[in-house]
């Protein structure tokens, strides 16, 4: 055929464009490829000659020939079907065969896109496709793999145009099966199945056309025949699974005769592929299933296979099925796609045979393998509602199978088995006794415990560990495990549906459900029982049949009170599973007619409350003693049941129920304790002697007491028997102990037999438990001798020897009951002391010690118990009579008072041990002394004792210590009295006489002549700067109880005797008055503890400061140093306040020596204190105390110390701080001194120092000489910082009258630190900017301040000239007045030879002047300045003045325009880029406001001059002078009019480019200048085109369809200006910057291909062209690249020179014909 073809520019444009198909970048590539598939349709030819020509040599010369296809794939697509030439069709289509032919690849990229021209060959010309594939299909293996895969897409791509030719291809690929490879066979294999799908669509799209003949289908069986004899036989699993996919698909074309004869063979052959991965099944289902609708449900004639036949098939699906039934597989989405179509296998089969196949399961559901035996279930459980007709005779062989299977061991087994029973459920399957049997299936596996699914879980650990990976062959290993937790979820879901959704279940389950609530082994299950008893409760209609008849007449229903005893146990653990506690009490409810009538009532009122108590679990677990609570609610609610009852016989019952309980729970079972309890409850109601002997010597039998809580249990159960038979218990109990071995020779075994000596223990413990709470039920009345008999014989004695941390609680707790029970019995009236106390506390200290030998327990909890335990003991002996020796409380407080530094975890059992602590040391103050003084005496040494933990960091050590002592306080006040008169009268006067008598009347048996302790002993001093800090506390509990300590020891103070010279009743009635006002204070915080906390701590203070007496006071002063370094802040700052306080208001009756002591404690809490406020306050103090003191020698001190401090330490990382900082606060804030200090530091900060080498930014020896300068200015720095920071009003008022010096001072300071932070001198700047922002907080400056803040570490020179400027225009705004001063004194700093100060002084001034609006003489001196500084040496000097001179006032701009635009044109060709572009910017500003007549004359100079700054490569440069270039636009008047608007001609095409340049900023401002220029251009619409959204857009595309707008209007208002535009960018195509280089390429070709007459713009085409190949070839720049194939694709588009070919043979592709381009 004859090929057209283009002239050369647009050849080569084609060429290149497919060249870059094999450009390195995938963008480039992607773009060619884009832009070839664009261009394709308008010559597909030409385009097709061009990927030709590039094409030869093949792959080794073009490396993406992918590409190369791809784009003739889609230009032969293209085509038209009158274009298409069969000669030129065969002359491509070889060419792509060629190379397919040639290669040794397979289904390569490069191929795929080959055989895509192929395929698209074949859309036009099917035949002549075909033709060219069948002449290689007889060549070489590879070949003709890669010809029959291009057969197979164009099946599926046009199957209705392939099927015609399908006998065709079957004639040319039959001879060559024989020779194809292993290898190769998939690819045929696969083609077949694409073939056999096209021809099922073909004949379901055209039914009465013969496409299956005789000759198709004699190939169609011989394709069959070789598949299924030799490639289904290969030992290739590819082979195989491609024959056997192809095989499913052929299955329904062949004949019935030739599909018969090939069963033997295709079944085996599919159900072998099951033994590979879940893929592989997958697809062998699918062909199974294609073959067994085939065989069984063909309208032709009667199935093919028997069902014995079939049942291989049966035996294969079945664990297949069973394997991919499994939720938590990994790929579950496939395993539930197999699983459902083997499930449609057995349907398939069901249909057909559903007899044979029901006994063919039910056969398998008895097998000894576990995987057919879930198959066969699952099979069953899908089949069974979709046969149920077809099944409805084989109900009672199902029933028999599955019954045989509830004693199977196999979890999954197990799992099938339930989901089977439900759905049998579900369709009435279950009736009579075999519905028992499942249902009691169902609650043995909802029975299973925690305990169970732990060890099963460990076990599947141990076993996935040891045994190696399996193959997926072994069906086993590929199921994943049922774990026991989800069977029981599973059969507890199951019971639950069974008793909700089946109506017909109800009379199966009841009452059968109620024998499951008695078993043992259904222990765990009864929850899920009673779930489902609630809901048979709900449904069933008691009125027909009442509950109480159906028990009369069932013999094998349990007994009430069998029930009621098992449900009553059960209820111990709130937090068991499934809320059993809860689910009990409901069922109790449904079941109260079974029960006496009375309780009806009774649980009607009780059983709410006790639900409510469980209803909010995560509540109750903040109880600690719930579990203790709710037992006790349990034992009660029986209780009060059997007083309820009042039926012996049902009672007695009930205890022998009671007593069949202990069968059902193991020894370590705690429902045991309750057990007990119950009994125990039960048999105090009981008045026969002989029944409850005989249930105790049962209880006792079976009562395991090695385990604590079974011991404790009995211990109970034995005291509530004690409270009504103490006689029968104590007898029981005194056989029990004189059977224990306690011989000498058997504690001798026990060290060689340890279990001799811990059944001891257990059983010692158990018995002094028994003891215990025998002695704390008993009555009162009976159990005085009991008492005396036990401890006055020594018995317990032999309970005492006890080594186990349990048996120790035990004995300790046995000897708190006996002390509590002699107590209990003297509040009765019944007094008697305790024999042998002292030894029994003895016993007690050494059992709550740690012994060596406790490693084997938990001892860390443990332990802390048995000391708590202890404590309570210790208690309980010290308040009985006798009363206790010195030695003996003594002994008590060493070994106990550091239990106060206990952690608070565990929480239940640290805060019961401290409450008993603390009561400890109550007791033990009560029964202490003799009189007043020795009780104040033990009270202090007690309190004394307690001050570590008071004071203490830790939040609960000082709630510990102040609850101790307000406890102890309380003890004390409430013990002493006396005949000393409250007002603190000696004996003489007249109170004492009437308090005397009122003693007399309390306490009789007192002597006369009882001494009270004097007001000294109390300590007061010590005792109030002890617990005044606690009144400051961070804890409001802290709080309150420090101030009820201080109410409690004033008001006992006040009590006591004083020195009679003291005595001042004036005094006295102010001292009740402070005592009445704190305690108001007190009675305030009782009530409400969230009331303001510093006007609660001032009362305080102001009442202690009454309170206390001149000696108390100083005492107090001397001892503060320890208060205000309190560990706590807010109780130090409290602290501090407390002794301000008290030297503010009585400082005048200090002594000088007083006085000194007081600073000496005061200075030594600031060097010690960290915290700053606190050291504040001390400093403050000193002050205070200082005031009227000379202030100089303070001065002196201060400063001498800040000095050694500076040169000797870095005063920054002091811990706590630098207390001189302090000081300099202080002083700032006293009215005298603030001013003086200001003035000094000032002068000595505007000192300049020598000139060094630091201003030209170098180091030298001269610089680190002048350090020991720099330090004096350093603490001058710090000490001004700390002036403004706390100065307070004060400090204020001193700034606003020196703010001008201070201002410029810090401003050129701030120069200098900069200089020096350039040169790694980072501290200086840190201190100066502290500095300054303290100097803005105190001067009110606070916008000033957060300017600082934000950038005032900033060393870049460009920040620091922005923040100088900020601070300034700030201050101007701030303080206009103060702008003169200001102004005047950094215009002087122009002149200093520090570089860095010159800087800082340009830069203030520079924003300054724009405020000098009324200020002429200033401004004009100012501006002076500014212009001689022009031309000084520091760049940034001759930029800040620039500035400052464009920023004169607008009133006084007229007066200078000239001289600023004289400065401003001379600077836009400085030698230093910044400067030009400060100039650039100021320009911008001064043209905002400029007169015509100023600019006019140097308009054109000013343009030229911003044009050349616009190619800079400074982004900021470039987008400053395209917006200054804009905004002279509006000068464009006059003779200058026509002069600036060709220079506007000139830079759009610039403009344009930099639309979408990478700047941001220049982007911007190339829109707004366009904006500004286009009315220049005075062509109507031409404005409109920059309003447009797209000409605003950031986006890519949207920027290159206002470049498409552009273009239109270019031709249509500026069609002369398109030539020189053109010209402008081409000459951008070398552009520096890639992004404007495609942008210029963009550009160029939409200019060009939007142009009618193209003759005229042939130079600048083929330039365009030219250079776009050129760029295409040579660029580096990936997106220049890919910007010349785009706009070369948009180029040949637009002008469509492919269009107009002439014709030309087929190899002369470089050949060109008469057009615009030649």
């Amino acid at each position: 055929m004859a090929s057209s073809s283009a002239s050369l520019p647009g050849l080569e444009a084609v060429q290149v464009l497919v060249s870059s198909l094999a450009d390195e970048s995938p963008v480039v590539r992607e773009s060619s490829l884009a832009s070839l598939k664009e261009i394709a349709p308008l010559n597909p030819i030409l385009v097709i000659d061009c990927c030709v020509a590039i094409s030869k040599g093949g792959r080794r010369r073009f490396g993406n020939m992918a590409g190369v296809f791809l784009v003739m794939a889609c230009a032969v697509r293209a085509m038209e079907q009158k274009d298409v030439d069969s000669t030129y069709m065969v002359k491509l289509a070889k060419i792509a065969t060629s190379e397919m032919i040639t290669s040794k690849d397979f289904n390569a990229d490069w191929q795929r896109a080959a055989a895509a021209v192929l395929v698209s060959i074949g859309s036009h010309a099917p035949e002549l496709m075909m033709e060219e594939v069948f002449l290689h299909l007889s060549g070489p293996n590879l070949a003709s793999q890669s010809m029959v895969q291009i057969l197979a897409d164009f099946a599926t791509t046009e199957a209705l145009k392939f099927s015609p030719h399908l006998k065709d291809v079957f004639l040319r690929v039959l001879p060559i099966l024989g020779s194809v490879r292993d290898a190769q066979r998939p690819v045929f294999a696969n083609a077949f199945k694409c073939w056999c799908q096209a021809a099922w669509q073909y004949v379901g799209d055209f039914p009465s056309n013969p496409l299956l003949d005789t000759d198709v289908m004699s190939f169609m069986n011989s394709v069959f025949e070789l598949l299924l004899r030799v490639w289904a036989n290969s030992r290739d699993l590819k082979v195989r699974l491609s024959a056997v996919d192809a095989l499913g698909q052929m299955v329904g074309l062949i004949t019935r005769s030739q599909l018969k004869a090939g069963l033997p063979r295709l079944i085996p052959t599919i159900l072998d592929l099951y033994r590979k991965d879940q893929e592989i099944a997958f697809l062998a289902t699918q062909s199974l299933h294609n073959l067994l609708t085939a065989c069984l449900l063909s309208e032709n004639g009667p199935p093919l296979l028997d069902f014995e036949e079939l049942t291989v098939i049966l035996c294969s699906l079945l664990p297949i099925s069973c394997i991919n039934n499994q939720t938590h597989s990994s790929n579950f989405s496939l395993g539930l796609k197999t699983y459902n179509e083997i499930q449609h296998c057995f349907l398939v089969i069901g249909l057909v045979y559903p007899d044979d196949l029901c006994a063919f399961l039910l056969n398998k559901c008895q097998s000894n393998e576990e995987l057919p035996m879930i198959g066969a279930l699952c099979a069953i459980k899908h089949l069974l509602p979709r046969l149920l007709e077809a099944w409805h005779g084989k109900r009672s062989s199902l029933i028999e199978v599955v019954k045989l299977l509830v004693d199977e061991q196999s979890l999954g087994v197990r799992k099938a088995l339930t989901e089977l029973i439900v759905v049998m459920a579900s369709h009435c399957y279950l009736i009579g006794p075999p519905a028992q049997l499942f249902v009691e299936y169902f609650v043995r596996h909802c029975a299973i415990s925690d305990h169970e699914i732990r060890m099963h879980k460990a076990s599947e650990e141990t076993s996935s560990k040891s045994i190696p990976f399996q193959a997926f062959q072994n069906k086993k290993a590929m199921i994943d495990p049922v774990s026991p937790s989800e069977l029981r979820a599973i059969c507890g879901k199951g019971l639950l549906l069974l008793a909700i959704t089946i109506p017909e279940m109800e009379h199966v389950l009841w009452p059968f459900i109620l024998r499951m609530l008695l078993s043992k082994k259904y222990t765990g299950a009864v929850a899920t029982v009673c779930k489902c008893i609630t809901e048979l409760g709900r449904h069933r209609s008691f009125q027909t049949s009442p509950l109480s008849c159906e028990f009369n007449t069932s013999n094998d229903i349990p007994s009430s009170v069998d029930l009621f005893a098992r449900l009553m146990v059960l209820m111990h653990d709130p937090f068991a599973r499934e809320q059993l506690a809860t689910q009990i009490l409901t069922v109790l409810c449904y079941l109260v007619p079974l029960f006496p009538k009375n309780l009806s009532f009774l649980w009607h009122d009780e059983v709410p409350k006790m639900k409510a108590y469980i209803s909010d679990l995560d509540d109750l677990r903040q109880d600690l003693s719930y579990q203790e609570t709710w037992d006790d609610m349990i034992v009660n609610f029986l209780a009060v049941s059997l007083d309820v009852v009042q039926d012996n016989e049902w009672i007695i019952s009930l205890g022998n129920a009671f007593a069949r309980q202990y069968a059902l729970y193991d020894d370590d079972d705690e429902h045991l304790a309750l057990l007990h309890r119950c009994l125990g409850m039960l048999l105090q109601k009981v008045d026969d002697r002989i029944y409850v002997h005989g249930k105790i010597e049962w209880m006792y039998d079976r009562a395991n007491i090695s385990v604590p809580v079974n011991r404790l249990g009995l211990a109970k159960g034995m005291g509530l028997i004690a409270a009504s038979h103490l006689d029968t218990v104590l007898e029981k109990l005194k056989l029990i102990l004189d059977n224990v071995g306690h011989s000498r020779f058997q504690r001798i075994l026990s060290y060689f037999f340890g279990k001799v000596l811990e059944d001891a223990d257990d059983t010692y413990a158990a018995l002094a438990l028994m003891y215990g709470y025998a002695a704390r039920y008993a009555p009162s009345t009976v159990i005085e001798a009991r008492i005396n008999a036990l401890v006055g014989t020594n018995m317990l004695s032999r309970l005492l020897h006890v080594q186990h941390p349990t048996a120790k609680q035990a004995v300790i707790t046995a000897i708190d009951l006996l002390g509590r029970a002699v107590i209990n019995a003297a509040e009765m009236g019944i007094s008697f002391p305790l024999k042998r106390r002292d030894q029994m506390l003895d016993y007690v200290l050494t059992l709550m010690g740690r012994d060596e030998n406790e490693g084997l327990v938990d001892s860390s909890t443990e332990h802390l118990h048995t000391q708590s335990l202890a404590l309570s003991a210790c208690k309980t002996l010290v308040l009985v009579e006798p009363r206790l020796p010195v030695e003996a409380r003594n002994r008590v407080l060493k070994a106990t008072l550091g239990f106060f530094a206990l952690s608070s975890d565990p929480s239940d059992i640290i805060s019961p041990l401290v409450d008993n602590l603390i009561s400890l040391l109550c007791a033990i103050l009560s029964t202490s002394g003799e009189d007043g003084r020795s009780r104040a005496d033990q009270l202090l040494h007690i309190l004394r004792q307690v001050d570590s933990f008071v004071s203490s960091s830790v939040e609960h050590q000082r709630r510990r210590g102040c609850t101790a002592v307000y406890e102890l306080l309380l003890k004390f006040r409430n013990l002493f009295s006396g005949g000393v008169c409250g007002l603190g009268c000696h004996s003489s006067c007249t109170h004492s006489k009437q308090i005397d008598i009122a003693t007399q009347r309390k306490f009789p048996n007192l002597p006369s002549a009882f001494v009270l302790p004097s007001r000294n002993y109390l300590s007061l001093g010590e005792r109030v700067m002890t617990y005044l800090p606690r009144c400051a506390d961070t804890s409001s509990e802290v709080r309150k109880l420090a101030a009820q300590i201080l109410g409690l020891l004033f008001s006992m103070a006040l009590s006591l005797p004083k020195l009679a010279a003291s005595v001042d009743y004036s005094d006295i009635e102010v001292s009740y008055s402070a005592l009445s006002s704190l305690e108001d204070v007190i009675s305030i915080l009782r009530r409400d503890a969230s009331i303001d906390q510093s006007e609660t701590f001032n009362r305080v203070i102001s009442s202690v400061c009454v309170l206390l007496m001149r000696d108390e006071l100083v005492i107090s002063l001397n001892t503060c140093t320890s208060a205000i370094c309190d560990k706590i802040k807010q109780s130090a700052d409290g602290a501090i306040q407390a002794v301000t306080d008290f030297i503010t208001k009585r400082g005048n009756e200090l002594h000088e020596l007083d006085i000194s002591r007081t600073t000496q404690s005061l200075l030594s809490a600031t060097v010690t204190t960290t915290d700053k406020h606190t050291r504040q306050e001390v400093l403050n103090a000193i002050s205070c105390l200082a005031e009227s003191t000379n202030s100089s020698t303070v001065f002196n001190e201060i400063l001498a110390a800040a000095g050694r401090d500076i040169a000797s330490k870095d005063v920054s990382r002091i811990r706590g701080g630098w207390p001189m900082q302090d000081a300099f606060v202080a002083f700032s804030q006293h009215p005298v001194l603030s001013y003086s200090f200001l003035e000094y530091v000032v002068s000595v900060l505007d000192t300049p120092l020598p000139k060094t080498d630091i201003d030209k930014g170098q180091h030298s020896n001269h610089s680190i000489e002048a350090q020991n300068d720099c330090q004096f200015q350093q603490a001058a720095i710090l000490a001004i910082t700390a002036f403004f920071r706390g100065g307070g009003k004060t400090g204020k008022r001193a700034v606003e009258q020196s703010y001008s010096t201070a201002f410029s001072v810090l401003t050129l300071q701030l120069g200098s630190c900069h200089g020096l932070a350039g040169l790694g001198q980072l501290e200086p700047l840190r201190r100066l900017l502290l500095a300054f922002q303290s100097f803005c907080d105190c001067a009110g400056d606070i916008e000033m301040g957060k300017i600082l803040a934000r950038d005032g570490e900033n060393k870049d020179k460009e920040k620091l000239i922005d923040l100088i400027q900020e601070v300034a225009s700030c201050t101007s705004m701030k303080r206009p007045k103060e702008v003169s001063p200001i102004s005047m004194i950094l215009s002087k700093a122009l002149n200093r030879h520090q570089r860095f100060q010159r800087e800082a002084a340009a830069a203030a001034l520079s924003e300054f002047i724009r405020h000098s609006d009324g200020l002429s003489s200033v401004l004009e001196h100012v501006v002076e300045v500014m212009c001689l500084h022009v031309s000084d040496e520091s760049p940034i000097v001759r930029s800040l003045c620039l500035c400052g001179l464009v920023q004169i006032p607008e009133s006084h701009m007229h007066n200078y325009i000239a001289q600023v635009l004289g400065v401003i044109v001379a600077l836009l060709e400085d030698p230093d880029e910044s400067v030009q572009l400060t100039a650039v910017q100021c320009l911008l500003s001064v043209l905002n406001t400029a007169p015509e007549e100023a600019v006019n004359h140097i308009l054109i100079n000013l343009s030229v001059r911003l044009r050349n700054l616009q190619i800079c490569m400074n982004e900021k440069m470039r987008s400053k002078a395209f917006a200054a270039y804009g905004a002279l636009s509006k000068y464009a008047k006059g003779s200058q009019h026509q002069a600036f608007v060709e220079q506007v001609h000139a830079t759009i095409p610039r403009l344009i480019l930099h639309l979408h340049d990478d700047d941001l900023n220049v982007r911007q401002a190339c829109r707004v200048t366009l904006r500004q220029l286009a009315p220049l251009i005075e062509v109507d619409g031409f404005s409109n085109l920059f309003n447009k959204q797209v000409f605003s857009s950031e986006r890519r595309s949207d920027y290159e369809d206002f470049i498409r707008d552009f273009s239109r209007h270019a031709y249509q208002l500026l069609s002369p200006r398109v030539n020189s535009y053109l010209a402008s960018l081409i000459q951008a195509f070398d552009s520096p910057w890639p992004v404007i280089q495609a942008n210029a390429v963009y550009f160029s070709s939409c200019l060009l291909s939007l142009a009618e007459d193209q003759r005229s713009l042939a130079p600048y085409c083929s330039q365009a062209l030219g250079a776009l190949v050129n760029k295409m070839s040579k660029s580096t720049d990936a997106t220049v690249r890919a910007s010349c194939s785009f706009a070369l694709g948009i180029l040949i588009k637009a002008f469509n020179p492919l269009a107009s070919a002439t014709q030309q043979p087929f190899d002369r592709a470089d050949s060109s014909r008469s057009n615009v381009f030649e």
